[in-house]
């Protein structure tokens, strides 16, 4: 239900305010591993970049590199208790606005939150959060562009049992957490760390990989 889409993000976003809040600013300046290109503070700017954009309509380019882009330029020069501010006004309309998207849209949302939210936890030191409805709702994610065909299915083993994710007969089965999953679906893994789930037969890694835009890491994120 869309309504627990809203409550997943609205957790997400209280989490990482509050962590956000905790840290020193100077910290906020470090980079992030998993998003070698943007400082904390950068990965906080696209997370409220995207409340924003939304809000006011701005989805030309939506989800592509210039579109998150432009989101972390305009705030390049914003303190971060003014992006944190801009986050809870926007941050709640958003909320609002997941309750009327189609499932898919709402829980990519949710996705790309949980995402960013692990990044940000990594590079500050900070345990990663690896359960819950964000992570459920994450995971679940994973499976909507096998569902469409557009990628193999694949057989997941997790502590919640065993999902399929896609249609049709699985190309492999794999053993591994849902946050796992969810972190290597989106590049956060290098193809050594994929290869060593437990696999039932010999994969390409990438097959893990949720959009062709993502790809494996060089090395290992050691998370």
């Amino acid at each position: 239900m869309p309504e627990r889409e809203s409550a997943a993000y609205q957790l997400v976003r209280a989490r990482t305010t509050e962590l956000i809040r905790a840290t020193p600013r100077d910290a906020l300046d470090a980079i992030a591993p998993a998003t070698p290109e943007w400082r904390v503070r950068d990965v906080l700017a696209h997370m409220v970049g995207v409340t924003v954009d939304v809000a006011e309509g701005r989805l030309e380019g939506v989800a592509t590199d210039p579109w998150t882009a432009a989101q972390v330029d305009a705030r390049r020069g914003a303190s971060v208790d003014a992006m944190l501010e801009e986050w809870d006004d926007y941050g709640a309309r958003f909320e609002e606005t997941l309750v009327a998207l189609p499932p898919g849209a709402s829980t990519q949302a949710v996705f790309d939150a949980t995402t960013h939210e692990a990044d940000i936890r990594h590079a500050l030191g900070a345990p990663a959060e690896r359960s819950g409805d964000p992570v459920a709702l994450s995971f679940e994610f994973c499976g909507v562009g096998r569902e469409f065909g557009t990628l193999p299915a694949l057989l997941v083993r997790s502590e919640r049992g065993e999902t399929l994710l896609g249609t049709g007969e699985p190309t492999a089965q794999v053993e591994c957490s849902e946050f796992e999953f969810m972190r290597a679906s989106s590049g956060r893994r290098s193809a050594s760390e994929v290869a060593a789930y437990t696999w039932d037969r010999e994969v390409d890694p990438t097959i893990i990989l949720v959009a062709s835009f993502f790809t494996m890491r060089a090395e290992p994120l050691t998370e």
